[in-house]
């Protein structure tokens, strides 16, 4: 069994350093050891993204021999961090851990976001998938997503506003689909970030937001929340209880998005390298695993040419559902 895991190991850092070559100018050498490698966030503290991106920096300062700091550029949906990574060095010491928004949906829905991945950026790795999730908070008295429907017509003529952690993100469009399948006149409300939507939530200032499971969780085991559903196929193994809306009869959002770290272009080969195989070690140690499995991650180490072809596929279903829904960028 561990012959086998260490010749997958061994498969994937080789196609790693293949990928990282053709992303790469050279060979040259990555930073100095004792210079931090930045890991940009798009979001601010305190949401999913940031705890996700502390949890890994801690164990990558370690298998890298080298500190990773996390630097927070929150604001329009990771777009701010993006540029950043764009300006920024390709000597290995700027990184950005980013989810499918800002790498798939962003670039497709505002008109200049100043950055292209497929020209600007460089996969490093990915590390998980995961869903996204309705919850609602104890503003409404619904325990189920049948209840929260219910519960809006009731407002009167169905009116009812629902968080988003972003403009023009998959939260947004699910809105959108469930408003229409339900004949309900829901407002997506944008928030900068998760961690601002569900303060609200709690607050009861905003009766039901969409983000993703690892941004509710803990205050849905808390009770302070109550996810109803999720998106995917599958039940997930962290809140089994909760039905899927594919369960629910929403069909369209079965393709799961994805957390990846991506470098600058042009960064160097052997720092990629040197990355990519500290990460696949990060990301298969137990307590890592558990802990963002707690979080409600599908947690699962992709080398670089993995991580563009998660990328690829996500970015061509996005593009089929904006085209159907009409939307125009902005």
């Amino acid at each position: 069994m561990h012959t086998t895991r260490r010749s997958l190991l061994n498969r994937a850092l080789r196609t790693s350093t293949a990928w990282a070559a053709l992303g790469a100018t050279g060979l040259s050498a990555a930073a100095p050891p004792d210079k931090p490698v930045r890991l940009l966030v798009g979001f601010p503290p305190g949401g999913g993204s940031d705890a996700i991106a502390r949890t890994l920096a801690e164990k990558l300062k370690d298998a890298l021999g080298q500190p990773v700091v996390v630097e927070n550029r929150p604001g329009a949906g990771g777009q701010i961090a993006a540029q950043a990574l764009k300006n920024a060095p390709a000597d290995g010491t700027t990184l950005f851990l980013s989810h499918d928004h800002t790498i798939s949906i962003l670039p497709q829905v505002v008109k200049n976001p100043g950055f292209d991945p497929a020209q600007d950026f460089v996969p490093v790795g990915g590390f998980a998938t995961f869903v996204n999730a309705f919850a609602v908070s104890a503003a409404t008295p619904a325990r189920t997503f049948a209840e929260y429907v219910q519960w809006v017509k009731a407002q009167g003529a169905g009116k009812g506003a629902v968080g988003i952690p972003a403009p023009a993100s998959t939260p947004e469009f699910l809105v959108q689909l469930i408003g229409k399948k339900y004949q309900l006149d829901l407002v997506a409300a944008p928030y900068r970030g998760s961690a601002p939507m569900i303060a609200d939530m709690l607050g009861n200032q905003i009766g039901a937001g969409v983000a993703s499971v690892q941004d509710f969780i803990e205050n849905h085991k808390a009770g302070k929340l109550r996810v109803v559903a999720v998106l995917g196929t599958k039940r997930q193994p962290a809140l089994p209880e909760v039905p899927t809306f594919d369960e629910l009869g929403l069909k369209g959002f079965e393709d799961l998005p994805y957390y990846g770290i991506y470098a600058p272009r042009g960064t160097p080969a052997l720092f990629i390298e040197q990355f990519a195989a500290a990460l696949a070690k990060v990301v298969a140690l137990p307590e890592v695993r558990d802990h963002l499995t707690a979080m409600g991650l599908n947690v699962a180490y992709m080398s670089p040419p993995q991580l563009h072809e998660r990328e690829r596929a996500y970015t061509q279903t996005w593009a089929r559902i904006i085209k159907t829904s009409g939307f125009q960028p902005q």
